[in-house]
């Protein structure tokens, strides 16, 4: 893992696990898997204006996306922004974060939330943020009015006919970039 994608991990579980208020759990009794919700939660319900992203002709209505979907027991998460910051989330202990130090992470991150403006409109708005019932795909679009949803059938994917196919295929291309770069020495 690079130093850069190290200091975001670090300040991110340090964010989401240290601080100074009674309430926050104690780091040492944190379950790991906690940290890849806390990452989802947080990418989800802060506002835009937080966030700093705006409104540019390449990116007018949506600035990031999350795409959920079950892996066997498991929910697997891909988050991409408009700056090309792309990570994994799941619900076990795994994941991946920081991929935006890699161009081509950063591309394929890019091209899946420039694809999510093209469903915008038929995206719900939403201010809640369950993961998908079995057999589900959840598209989150980040919006500068809010965080909107889709929620589509799996097998229809799989099978190539759900309207929503190729923008799960750009969600895998930003999962599989994000695979490479880890697995490169």
């Amino acid at each position: 893992m690079s130093r850069g994608v190290s200091i975001i991990v670090m300040g991110l579980l340090s964010f989401l696990f240290g601080a100074s208020s009674s309430s926050q759990p104690n780091p040492a009794r944190a379950n790991p898997a906690d940290a890849g919700r806390g990452l989802r939660q947080l990418a989800l319900s802060t506002p835009a204006a937080k966030m700093g992203a705006t409104p540019t002709a390449e990116f007018p209505h949506v600035y990031g996306v999350l795409m959920d979907w079950p892996i066997g027991e498991q929910i697997a998460t891909v988050f991409a922004s408009s700056t090309g910051a792309a990570s994994l989330y799941t619900t076990s202990t795994f994941g991946i974060i920081g991929g935006e130090g890699h161009q081509t992470v950063r591309a394929a991150a890019m091209r899946f939330v420039r694809a999510a403006d093209g469903f915008y409109d038929s995206a719900t708005p939403t201010a809640e943020f369950p993961y998908p019932g079995a057999g589900r795909v959840r598209f989150y679009l980040l919006t500068f009015e809010g965080v909107r949803v889709i929620d589509t059938d799996l097998a229809t994917i799989e099978d190539q006919t759900s309207r929503y196919f190729a923008f799960f295929d750009l969600g895998q291309a930003v999962l599989t970039e994000l695979r490479l770069v880890t697995e490169r020495p």
